[in-house]
């Protein structure tokens, strides 16, 4: 009894003198690396480990490799390598994972964190990997939820979301608009960009304008790739965080996604971005984002666009053009896909309309008469918010 009760004591300070020295307090979070896989070799997934080891974390490196400060697990190929991290993750053995590959569940994706070359300042992507949602523009929508249950748990308490101007960018504008109106609180960032709003451009993706950037897997992934890798020419991830953790309502297992490509400085990164997440008990501000967004009717918003959304292969109406007029004004706001049914729906109208494409995206010309009534029409049928 007196000699666990040593053992407790002694364990305490020492977690103590490692949170001194390391700038953190508390229990060490212990993070297992699957080392075997990399491009470049072992020895890059070791330095790493090495690298995070002094900074107050306990790092269970699997793979062939020892280092003193490190913990190694032998495993004697990849594939073991990751059956035995499965198994420290089970077993509550280690509290996160960082792995170059994992299946994740479709509803889970990753969050991934970059440094923006324009002012050196962290951006989240949201998502990297995995798949949100079989449906695109709920994919995105959950994405921004994923981005901000991260950032909350990397220590943004307020974290600004900016929605990166691919196909469904309006859409996902509108729910999250609509979702935040409804009383799940959103703060949306500004473009950078003369013309202001939420959806963001190319420069905004260099300056690091929002703290969360929303986008697709695919289009996050190659996002993070090219941060990491811009200044080494894409042979090396030199910079960043990597892909993140997998986030989705109900998911409980953190595992970080680093990629073949990632260098020491990358991994690392994802070493701390895990410790992070485990400190701050990422699942716990998960459950209550989760929760928050359950409330302001998430569910029934997003059903209620696709039971508004038309059958791919329903017939187009056809619609004759009302008499031409010159047209001045441009209304933007409106998804590509959707446009020539937005003219449409102005035709119907009675209001002439052009389709055009112009610097921030698609838009609908009309004549500066017309241009409030148009407007009223097309926020009524859902084009633009």
């Amino acid at each position: 009894m007196a000699q666990n009760i040593q053992k407790m004591i002694a364990e305490t300070f020492l977690e103590m003198a490692n949170g001194i020295e390391s700038g953190s307090y508390g229990k060490r979070p212990k993070i297992a690396l699957t080392g075997m896989g990399s491009e470049h070799g072992e020895e890059n997934s070791m330095q790493a480990a090495l690298m995070t080891a002094k900074e107050g974390v306990d790092v269970y490196y699997i793979g062939t490799l020892e280092a003193e400060g490190v913990t190694t697990v032998k495993v004697k190929d990849d594939e073991e390598g990751h059956a035995k991290m499965e198994e420290l993750l089970s077993n509550g053995e280690v509290d996160a994972a960082v792995t170059m590959h994992y299946p994740f569940p479709i509803g889970v994706s990753t969050v991934g964190r970059v440094v923006t070359p324009g002012r050196g300042k962290e951006m989240f992507i949201a998502n990297t990997t995995g798949t949100s949602s079989t449906d695109r523009i709920e994919g995105m929508v959950k994405n921004a939820i994923y981005g901000i249950i991260a950032a909350k748990a990397c220590g943004v308490e307020e974290p600004s979301v900016g929605i990166l101007n691919v196909d469904g960018a309006r859409q996902t504008e509108t729910i999250l608009k609509e979702l935040a109106d409804k009383g799940y609180p959103i703060k949306f960032a500004e473009s950078a960009r003369a013309d202001g709003g939420c959806v963001m451009r190319g420069n905004d993706l260099l300056q690091g304008t929002p703290d969360i950037m929303v986008t697709d897997s695919l289009t996050g992934n190659v996002l993070v790739k090219t941060m990491s890798a811009f200044q080494t020419g894409g042979s090396y991830e030199a910079s960043g965080y990597g892909y993140g953790p997998g986030i989705g309502e109900g998911y409980d297992r953190l595992v970080m996604i680093i990629s073949r490509a990632s260098g020491a400085p990358v991994i690392a990164g994802a070493i701390k971005y895990a410790a992070q997440l485990v400190r701050a008990n990422v699942f716990e501000i998960a459950s209550k984002e989760f929760a928050a967004a359950s409330k302001a009717g998430l569910k029934s918003i997003l059903d209620a666009r696709k039971a508004a959304a038309k059958p791919a292969t329903a017939e187009a109406e056809e619609v004759k053009a009302p008499p031409s007029e010159i047209v001045t004004e441009a209304i933007a706001g409106i998804e590509v896909m959707d446009l020539e049914d937005g003219v449409h729906a102005l035709w119907k109208q009675n209001i002439y309309a052009e389709s055009g494409m112009g610097c921030t995206g698609p838009i609908i010309r009309v004549s500066e008469a017309n241009l409030e009534k148009a407007c009223d029409i097309l926020k009524g049928e859902g084009f633009i918010s």
